[in-house]
């Protein structure tokens, strides 16, 4: 029998560096999706509470000391780096932890480079913290999300290649424009 070895998605493809831009690994140690059973969203709201979270505005993502939880559409949310445990019994509980890589691209020049393969206004003012949305990247769907120190960007772990080599071609063309 053969011995499998697991490995990430992204090994060997990053960190890819242009300039003061840095494209890292992100992926979260645990994604689980959420979609509270109907007239349970106060129950989900009040077990996500000790985690220091709550469910999410459309477009919002929330941040506790354990994890976050993104809005992923109407009804469902995507938690992130936490154990789903306090909310058995009260949402559809999925785990996609397999099926997701992170990214995260920061440095100088973070949102110019995401201009070029995301169609929405990415910069600080209209994207700040806190703000998450699921949004093509290219011809990928992503979830992006502002970061502390950067964008942190979700696709599917099968898209991982593409997705380094889209936003390592944009981060080349903004670097080539500032030399």
């Amino acid at each position: 029998m053969a011995d499998l070895i697991a490995k990430s998605a992204l090994e060997g493809l990053v960190p890819v560096t242009h300039g003061a831009l840095v494209l890292s690994d992100a992926t979260p140690a645990a994604v689980t999706s959420v979609a509270p059973f109907r007239g349970k969203g106060r129950a989900v709201a009040e077990a996500l509470a000790p985690m220091g979270l709550t469910l999410p505005a459309p477009n919002r993502m929330e941040t506790g000391p354990v994890g976050r939880i993104v809005w992923f559409g109407p009804g469902q949310a995507l938690l992130l780096d936490a154990a789903p445990g306090p909310l058995a019994g009260l949402a559809a509980l999925t785990d996609q932890s397999d099926g997701w890589v992170g990214l995260r691209l920061a440095g100088p020049g973070t949102e110019e480079v995401l201009a070029r393969l995301v169609p929405i206004d990415l910069r600080p003012p209209a994207f700040g913290p806190g703000a998450a949305a699921r949004a093509p990247l290219g011809h990928m769907t992503g979830v992006v999300m502002r970061a502390d120190d950067g964008i942190e960007i979700l696709v599917f772990r099968s898209m991982a290649r593409t997705a380094v080599h889209e936003i390592a071609t944009a981060m080349r063309q903004i670097t080539a424009r500032e030399g």
